[in-house]
């Protein structure tokens, strides 16, 4: 008797929390566009029925998946993926316009839509006071205190690092050359721009390049011990679906923390030439002392800055280097231009090419290269390391007006820009929006250094494309602070690069060889064929190649 009295008791409350989750997952967010969600599990179960459906891709990136699911829905603008119990609800951006909206400077938000508290997913590796997740007033202090290391004019006269660097890359390659090895491209080049962001941001040189892994530092090895936790796709669950790898990742976190610190304390207060100055040296000058909490910032924001300025760059070099390898013509057009700025006897000379890149007018040959910077802004186009996420908090009343004429309030969700999806708008791109076509962008005046960027971002003149359609370091006042060093790196190791190697890529995106060995080109003649599967991009924190892009490489 006792027993169904409880149970009657209990009965009302069973029929609210019933009700009141009826209400979460199917009325709350009626009005949105959407696949058909399951009563327990939301759009989490969708999302597994779509990576099924790819299983002939292991590992494949949630933007792909993302990118199906919104084509299965009719290409709205904006698309719900409810992930809860286990994350939040999630508005999917597919449109430049929406995007622009979060990321747009405006009355209510000033410095832009605030950033998802998601970002605390990545705190063991970026740290708690990243400048990523730092947000308002605090955000702009940090950014102002930065902003001098990452300035153009300042990162030119780190042009002999970088070439220095670049130096033993080519150094690998050209054993690699002899023995006809395969290797993962993506991660040969991340321990170049490893050396590279090590170098610019602390002064530091890592010897991340040294051929014996080995004998590299102790902080590299815990350092890519570390990233090496968040490969997967179990990076996107909570923290409870997995204690023990978050138990390893904060263990990893603080070993990383200990070992930055003592550098950071090694390297303050040390004489360095201005014209050497890392951007550490630039965000602590007039700090004679280095308090706790100055510390603690200062270890947060490197961390950022290693994490950041080694993974994009190197992702986006491997991206180009296979797009060139499978079209030939875009290749060719590629040396014919540096030849003309560097002229064709510097091809198989490095000193020539230093010589000519850090002389008078060096930094002009780099602003010249108008079809290498078409190559790499049409990489980032179709191949972009990462979105961006923001949230609103619920009462905001935070609108957006969609291309389709709706009005979306948006609080309390995750509002994912994803520029995977964006920049392959067959509204705005056409019919080629899938196809490599650095072309494109020729007699576009909008550039990719973030001088070209500047005013009001909503102004197209002069551009083939609206700006906001192409966003891979984001858009607004908080755009990427490490735009214009991933900018010039790309295009020094392209220079030195393209005219004296060749790359053939092996297993996924492998291409087709007639009976002399050469590659076929498809019908259009743009393109060489594949032998099989195409090379596609796996979740490792961001969007990297499956299998490390591998290749194989020889002298021309």
């Amino acid at each position: 008797m006792t027993d169904h009295l409880v149970l009657w008791a209990l009965l009302p409350a069973v029929v609210y929390l019933l009700t009141v989750a009826w209400h979460r997952r199917f009325k709350q967010y009626t009005n949105f566009p959407q696949l058909k969600p399951s009563f327990i599990w939301g759009h989490m179960k969708t999302i597994h029925e779509f990576t099924v459906k790819n299983n002939d891709r292991p590992g494949l990136h949630i933007d792909w998946i993302l990118r199906e699911m919104v084509e299965a829905a009719g290409n709205p603008s904006v698309l719900l993926v409810d992930t809860r119990p286990a994350g939040y609800a999630m508005a999917v951006i597919s449109s430049h316009e929406v995007a622009e909206q979060l990321s747009k400077a405006t009355k209510q938000y000033p410095w832009s839509a605030p950033k998802s508290p998601t970002i605390a997913d990545l705190v063991n590796l970026i740290g708690p006071h990243s400048i990523l997740s730092k947000q308002r007033e605090e955000w702009k202090s940090v950014r102002k205190q930065y902003n001098p290391g990452f300035a153009p004019k300042h990162l030119i006269t780190l042009l002999p690092c970088i070439i220095d660097k670049t130096e033993i890359f080519l150094g690998r390659l050209n054993k690699l050359c002899e023995s006809g090895e395969s290797f993962p491209l993506t991660d040969l080049i991340i321990s170049l721009t490893f050396d590279i962001i090590g170098a610019v941001t602390m002064g530091i040189n890592f010897d991340a390049q040294h051929p014996d892994s080995s004998k590299q530092g102790e902080f590299i090895r815990v350092y890519d011990q570390l990233v090496h936790t968040y490969q997967g796709r179990s990076s996107m669950l909570p923290w409870w679906c997995h204690p023990k790898l978050t138990l390893k990742r904060f263990i990893l976190g603080k070993k990383v923390d200990s070992l930055l610190e003592l550098m950071i304390r090694q390297k303050h207060g040390e004489e360095q030439p201005q014209e050497k100055r890392s951007v550490l040296s630039l965000s602590l000058q007039g700090h004679d002392e280095l308090d706790e909490q100055l510390l603690a910032q200062t270890i947060d924001q490197v961390k950022t800055f290693l994490f950041a300025g080694h993974d994009t760059t190197s992702i986006l070099l491997a991206w180009a280097f296979y797009f060139l390898h499978r079209h030939p013509k875009a290749q060719q057009t590629l040396v014919s231009e540096l030849d003309a700025l560097f002229g064709p006897e510097s091809e198989k000379s490095f000193e020539l090419m230093k010589q000519k890149l850090l002389g008078l007018g060096g930094d002009e040959l780099l602003n010249n290269m108008v079809y290498t910077t078409a190559v790499i802004k049409e990489t980032l186009r179709l191949c972009p390391p990462a979105g961006t996420a923001r949230m609103t908090p619920l009462g905001s009343n935070f609108v957006v007006r969609t291309p389709e004429g709706q009005e979306l309030c948006l609080d309390g969700m995750v509002l994912y820009n994803c520029a995977t999806i964006i920049q392959r708008d067959h509204r705005v791109f056409g019919d080629t929006a899938d196809e490599f076509m650095p072309e494109r962008w020729l007699g576009d005046k909008s550039g990719i250094m973030s001088s070209s960027n500047d005013g009001d971002i909503n102004i197209d003149e002069g551009r083939r494309f609206p700006a906001s359609a192409w966003r891979p370091f984001e858009r607004g006042p908080r755009n990427c602070i490490g735009q214009d060093l991933a900018t010039i790196e790309a295009r020094v190791i392209i220079a030195f690069v393209a005219r004296k190697y060749n790359f053939t890529k092996v297993g996924f995106g492998e291409l087709e060889r007639d009976e002399r060995g050469g590659f076929i080109l498809d019908p259009a003649g743009k393109k060489c064929r594949l032998k099989g599967k195409d090379v596609y991009n796996t979740q490792q924190v961001t969007a990297k190649p499956v299998n490390g892009m591998l290749m194989t490489v020889k002298k021309k």
